[in-house]
């Protein structure tokens, strides 16, 4: 049997870490380097839950994304022998009429129902429309999270539990988070993620991207600020590998972490630069950011979810006036987009 120098740690109690794709406890193995000379960052390891998650991020990947880390007694692909180099798995695909088929039941999706008390119907259907974002059953509704590339394929969605009043995420006791093609029960496939809003690139070509941690946060910035192509990494360690990276080739791209994450993200903008035409690390949120707020770790729609929108004070006016709803219905009114 092979010895690898960069293999999986061994495990001892306390070894095992959070997975930064799926966001559970003590299911997350690191990578080591046996000769200890590299000590590789938290992200490069394997998540216990291979087929709820897939999450693999390996020593070859690292370097590949680091090539100035890579040892220079070692330029042969890592963590495989010298003499057999890894064969590249083809992405799986999931088909496009499984995720239409979610485009519904928006009335036990917790999502749907935060963002329509504050942007309206309409317009909370229009977003979810633009960004693939559908409907699951579990955990009595949530929200799934299709993740579509530039080519129009699907390579999963991601599922998520959310409180329906805050808008926030459902974490806590048990697990609120997995993949589409694990609740398919689609075996031996290949979880290759891409950029959430990926497919977007293609009808903006000259449009500015801005890269943010969550879905959430992408779709929310999308209806403050449209000028903008708005694409979530799903998480601060997210898809940062050249593969996923290589579809903003030649474009200006700004980077937007959630507070906390500036440190992280500064490391990663060195990937972008060699793909970008233009990375520019935005400190807006740095800059105005209480103690509070930092501690809390806001992102940029937070803080756009502050201000009251049109939407919500409509509502707090027909809950004063219970006839202004009778008169918009019968006059069949429609309030003006806040956006447009």
């Amino acid at each position: 049997m092979a010895e690898y120098r960069f293999h999986l740690e061994k495990y001892k109690t306390g070894s095992k870490g959070t997975c930064p794709a799926c966001g559970r406890n003590k299911c997350f193995v690191h990578y080591v380097d046996a000769e200890g000379l590299i000590v590789f960052p938290d992200n490069v390891g394997l998540c216990d839950h291979v087929n709820s998650c897939g999450y693999h991020y390996t020593p070859k990947d690292y370097f590949s994304d680091n090539p100035s880390e890579k040892p220079l007694e070692s330029r042969e692909s890592a963590n495989v022998p010298n003499n057999k180099a890894a064969e590249k798995k083809e992405p799986s695909f999931i088909s496009p009429s499984v995720m239409q088929s979610t485009f519904t039941s928006f009335g036990i999706n917790p999502l749907f129902m935060f963002l329509k008390e504050r942007f309206g119907e309409k317009e909370t259907k229009r977003l979810f429309d633009l960004y693939n974002v559908g409907t699951a059953k579990l955990w009595g509704g949530s929200t799934i999270f299709w993740q579509v590339d530039s080519l129009g394929n699907i390579r999963s969605g991601k599922v998520m539990a959310y409180d329906a009043k805050t808008g926030h995420r459902i974490k806590g006791d048990g697990v609120h988070v997995c993949w589409a093609h694990s609740l398919l029960k689609q075996e031996n496939f290949n979880l290759c993620q891409c950029l959430f809003g990926e497919h977007l690139l293609a009808t903006m070509p000259n449009v500015q991207v801005v890269l943010v941690e969550s879905e959430k946060t992408a779709i929310i910035a999308s209806h403050f600020i449209p000028q903008y192509v708005w694409l979530a990494t799903g998480g601060m360690q997210g898809c940062f590998k050249k593969d996923c990276l290589s579809v903003l080739r030649y474009r200006d791209v700004v980077l937007m972490p959630d507070l906390g994450g500036w440190d992280v993200w500064s490391q990663k903008a060195t990937v972008l630069k060699d793909i970008c035409r233009s990375v520019h690390m935005s400190d807006i949120l740095e800059k105005r950011a209480t103690v509070g707020q930092r501690s809390a770790g806001l992102d940029i729609a937070d803080f756009l979810l502050m201000e009251e929108t049109h939407q919500q004070i409509l509502q707090r006016m027909i809950q004063r006036n219970p006839a202004l709803q009778l008169l918009i219905d019968t006059l069949d009114l429609e309030l003006v987009d806040e956006s447009g």
